[in-house]
């Protein structure tokens, strides 16, 4: 996400909730690679991950990036899993529109399955929430023709926006994850938004550590959502 310096504090009562930040302890330290690797066996299978600068590693790098996280912890797992990082920073809704078509097209094979992951700068420019809707509407025909399924990132708009706002963005996910061939991963950010040591200093986008407690957080529902390929 590009966000301009008025809009930081809109998504930092996102990242900050109503409370203070978390006090629960670390989680435990997790096993080494090593003892957690299995095998990588099977067919490949290409996830696309379709967003803005979450995914695209803004001030982490593109090798510490969500989705390459996900792909090096798919793998760990014995998946075959090759995940494709189509984040670009500062995208709206619309901006992906336009350029998802052209994104699937230049793949070398198409993607056994796309992160949809968009809507949190429309959130921020308080663009209307119905155009929000249209555009991922018009993307997930688009992913539906094409015969792709779909995980959707959700997101929702923090408290200052009014009730009315809120409910009319948090629904443009509840109601697209309903529809066939769609799923729902519910605010992917709820496992970091009130841990404000997982995110950058502008406390907006999250640190490496923030980036793999979400990978840990989401992993079972991409697996989950990945179709299987015998």
């Amino acid at each position: 996400m590009r966000i301009a310096p008025s809009s930081i504090g809109l998504l930092a009562l996102m990242v900050a909730g109503c409370g203070q930040p978390a006090t629960e302890a670390p989680a435990s330290p997790t096993p080494s690679a090593s003892a957690m690797q299995k095998p990588v066996a099977g067919p490949e299978r290409r996830i696309l991950a379709f967003g803005d600068s979450l995914f695209a590693g803004l001030g982490v790098g593109v090798e510490n990036s969500y989705p390459a996280q996900l792909e090096a912890a798919l793998r760990e797992r014995g998946l075959n899993v090759r995940v494709a990082n189509a984040g670009v920073s500062g995208d709206t809704s619309a901006a992906g529109r336009q350029r998802l078509a052209f994104t699937l097209d230049a793949q070398a094979t198409p993607p056994d399955l796309v992160l949809l992951e968009l809507g949190a700068n429309d959130m921020l420019r308080a663009l209307d929430p119905a155009e929000t809707r249209a555009n991922l509407s018009a993307m997930l025909d688009e992913l539906r023709r094409r015969g792709i399924p779909v995980l959707l990132m959700g997101m929702r708009a923090p408290p200052n926006y009014g009730p009315e706002y809120q409910r009319a963005f948090d629904a443009i996910y509840a109601d697209l994850g309903n529809r066939e061939g769609v799923t729902l991963a519910p605010f992917w950010l709820e496992s970091i938004y009130q841990r404000r040591e997982l995110f950058q200093s502008d406390r907006l986008h999250p640190t490496t550590d923030g980036l793999a407690v979400l990978v840990s957080a989401t992993r079972e529902a991409v697996e989950a959502a990945l179709p299987s390929k015998e």
